[in-house]
């Protein structure tokens, strides 16, 4: 095993870059089943039965097409940035191009039998998602014999190509459940080579530890920021490798940081909900403000972490401002009713809410894996098929890269804690105040009084940015919202060496998300240092950093990252 991870191919990168945009990072309150996509399966079938003369017109304007292909006369190309077919043989050879625009004809008479169908929006949206994975599937690309890069590795490597993806594949069959790896792990080791931030944890309860980082700086600001990562996996994802390491950049500029890293829960821990997450959750707080002397703490959640945040910061009710005063949310949606422009937004309906719910309850718990093969699913190309090729076709290992490594580090969440995620579909008690009550206290959001910070990436599918606008607006008049070029992860890990970086800033806009757009701020760059510059302003006054982490009351239990994280 090699200590260091190997340097990525041109090949290897692209699928990195590719894969990264389309990390798990899950909002649990996606309750996605493999009962759904049969259940859309069922909808395609019953709209081919139903509808013969539909499928009829479909299959000849099909033939049609092929004749045109076979005459030299159809000018079909794939779509732009759809880089299965950039290999030159597909032009220049035509056996290939032919093929190709069989492919794409075929794909487009089966998507257009859904479209002339009668059946309801909400149905067609399900039909596509399952006639797009079926195109997807049969693409000539996936097949060694119609892969015209895959043949020509063969003939280089005198068929060792092939031999290496078998093994692969068999690897694969025995320890992915089938599944192609995204990413080689060999060369990660959490607390080596993720995660090195030096800290130490200072509180430990049940469901969580708390790691205070090391000052490097001489002064710090008095009040700290506590980050609050999503249940779905683990808590490193801002402190990945020096060079991305959100932690390292707050405590580079003088802000005192602390983490959470949640527990990864068992069935023995299905009772955890939503009350439990935020009572462990203040118990920290109560610790950082202690360790700090500070009256009060700068709070930044992300995801399914935000909606634990803002839950708790919701309890505090009016009295919010003695413990928390700063709210910083990262792709996070409050209100779920806007979700529906997600990539498995036709899934998300009650029933399927409500059988998901029940599925982990009989269960005790949802399991990370299974989410992260559902919702490779739901974007075959980016996350099946494009692995399949490198791995299988043409016998390559997968990319070596740390977003890669942590996402596969999937974790569980408690049935509990699922069915309450899932239930916020139903009372939205972010938006309808009275709708939901933690440990004794109501939410109500018209209560709350902190400054707000919210971050939104512009092509991310999983909590879409106009959804996360409305987060913005439901934290309050006033609230800064940052609009990043990037997509669900890659908002967040976005250092200012990134030269491609680029984002909108401005005040929440009332009159909804487009008019943000149209008044807001352009600026080039990563928004990190605005975001610097925001809280260092609402961080209080500077003080001798602390020469030792921990306290008399609060001692050292454990080097950073921990013990929760390798469980």
């Amino acid at each position: 095993m090699s200590s260091e991870p190997r340097e990525p191919s041109p090949l290897t990168e692209g699928i990195s870059e590719t894969a990264s945009r389309n990390t798990l990072a899950l909002n649990p309150l996606v309750g996605i089943r493999g009962q759904d996509l049969i259940d859309s399966a069922g909808v395609l079938f019953k709209a081919v039965v139903n509808e013969p003369k539909v499928a009829t017109e479909q299959w000849l304007s099909f033939l049609g097409e092929l004749g045109s292909i076979v005459a030299g006369k159809s000018e079909r190309a794939p779509k732009a940035g759809d880089k299965r077919f950039i290999d030159a043989t597909w032009k220049e050879s035509a056996l290939h191009s032919g093929l190709l625009k069989a492919y794409l004809a075929w794909g487009d008479a089966v998507s257009g039998l859904v479209d002339k169908s009668s059946l309801s929006e909400i149905d067609k949206a399900r039909a596509h998602l399952v006639t797009e994975i079926l195109i997807d599937a049969v693409a000539p690309t996936n097949a060694i014999l119609t892969n015209p890069a895959a043949v020509r590795k063969f003939v280089d490597t005198g068929g060792r190509s092939l031999w290496s993806g078998l093994k692969n594949y068999l690897d694969d069959l025995a320890k992915n459940g089938g599944m192609p790896s995204m990413v080689d792990q060999s060369g990660f080791k959490v607390g080596e080579t993720l995660a090195t931030t030096p800290g130490a944890v200072v509180f430990r309860n049940e469901l969580l530890e708390l790691i205070q980082y090391t000052p490097t700086t001489l002064n710090v600001r008095k009040r700290p920021l506590v980050i609050t990562p999503p249940q779905i996996n683990k808590y490193y994802a801002l402190d990945l490798s020096p060079d991305k390491s959100m932690v390292r950049f707050l405590l580079d500029s003088g802000i005192q940081v602390f983490c959470v890293s949640w527990r990864n829960p068992t069935v023995a821990h299905r009772e955890w909900g939503l009350d439990t997450y935020v009572a462990a959750l203040d118990e920290a707080v109560d610790v950082a403000r202690d360790l700090t002397a500070s009256d009060d703490i700068s709070m930044m959640g992300s995801c399914s972490g935000g909606i634990t945040s803002t839950a708790y910061l919701a309890t505090l009710g009016s009295a919010a401002h003695q413990k928390i005063r700063n709210m910083v949310l990262a792709v996070c949606l409050l209100d779920p009713n806007t979700a529906d422009e997600s990539a498995f937004g036709c899934l998300m309906t009650p029933e399927t809410m409500r059988a998901a719910k029940e599925a982990s309850r009989l269960r005790g718990m949802v399991d990370g894996h299974e989410l992260a093969r559902m919702f490779a699913w739901m974007r075959p190309n980016d996350l099946v098929w494009n692995y399949w090729v490198n791995n299988y076709l043409l016998g390559n290992q997968p990319p070596a890269f740390d977003i890669l490594y942590w996402n596969a580090d999937t974790t569980r969440l408690p049935a509990a804690l699922h069915g309450d995620y899932l239930d916020l579909y139903f009372t939205n008690p972010f938006v309808n105040a009275g709708k939901l009550a933690l440990n004794g206290e109501t939410i109500d959001m018209s209560k709350i009084k902190a400054d707000s910070y919210v971050v939104a990436g512009v092509t991310d599918h999983i909590t879409p940015w106009k959804g996360v606008h409305k987060t913005a607006q439901i934290m309050g008049e006033g609230t800064t919202f940052v609009l990043s070029n990037s997509g669900h992860l890659q908002s967040l890990l976005n250092p200012p060496t990134n030269q491609r970086a680029s984002f909108m800033i401005g005040t929440v806009n009332p009159s909804g998300p487009d008019a943000f757009v149209a008044a807001a701020e352009k600026r080039k760059g990563s928004w990190w240092l605005d975001w610097r510059d925001w809280l260092l302003a609402r961080s209080g006054e500077e003080v001798a950093a602390p020469a030792s982490l921990g306290s008399e009351r609060h001692p050292v239990l454990a080097a950073a990252p921990g013990t929760y994280v390798f469980e």
